[in-house]
């Protein structure tokens, strides 16, 4: 599976990294690609003095995974994850991870965005020299797009404590996976997840109440938050 401007990472999953069936966290495999991703940009050129050091933040916009099968408690697994051809505002990045066989577990994207931190808003790379070269290695898969809404029953609050809080200064995208654990019915836990939605619409800063609400359609469950605007949207597709 070589291929050229693929970031490649093998790993062994530790207890921190999975639940109590044994099965890595969702918040825990986001947050390995988020890693990946940062890792490999600053690999291409792009570090933290093209960006960081100049009021530019990182941040990702959308994502989604497909999961063949879940790795598990003590298993060798090998992340590749590689960046596909900026558009305008966005820059696509792709993932798989494979087992120690090279079996795929699972797949999927993600789309990333450069925002001020000054004005914390969104900006045009190529204003910055910002440039990422797209690459094409065949495993690419379609690219994320908002969740389809599902009617909403149930609904909770939530105020953004300080260990939520990133480099950003907002709650970091990994920590809403988190909170889709702790909120949604503890029935889901046992069952396996299959496919993950998300699209962050803006930020949650420190303090924040968020008002999160979560509904089903059969296997598929839609969890949203909300603090005078939209924050996130998130759909989980489970299989008993």
């Amino acid at each position: 599976m070589d291929q050229p401007s693929v970031y490649t990472k093998t790993l062994k999953l530790r207890n921190a990294d999975v639940d109590q069936y044994r099965r890595l966290r969702p918040s825990v495999l986001f947050g390995m690609l988020q890693e990946a991703a940062i890792a490999h940009t600053e690999a291409l050129g792009m570090g933290r003095e093209k960006t960081l050091d100049r009021g530019l933040l990182w941040i990702v916009a959308l994502q989604q995974v497909s999961i063949r099968r879940m790795p598990v408690y003590d298993e060798t697994v090998t992340l590749y994850s590689w960046p596909g051809k900026t558009m305008h505002l966005f820059f696509p990045r792709y993932f798989r991870m494979t087992d120690a066989a090279g079996e795929v577990l699972l797949e999927g994207s993600a789309l990333w965005s450069l925002m001020s931190e000054k004005k914390r808003s969104v900006v045009f790379p190529k204003e910055h020299e910002v440039e990422i070269p797209g690459v094409v290695t065949g495993w690419e898969t379609p690219l994320p797009h908002p969740a389809r809404p599902i009617p909403q029953t149930g609904e909770t609050r939530f105020t953004v404590p300080y260990s939520c809080i990133d480099l950003n200064g907002h709650m970091n995208n990994v920590r809403y996976f988190d909170l889709a654990e702790d909120v949604l019915p503890p029935e889901l836990h046992r069952m396996t997840l299959r496919e993950l939605h998300v699209d962050y619409s803006s930020e949650a800063r420190l303090g924040e109440e968020l008002t999160l609400r979560w509904g089903r359609d059969g296997d598929r469950w839609y969890l949203t938050g909300e603090a005078g605007k939209r924050v996130f949207r998130m759909l989980l597709v489970y299989e008993p």
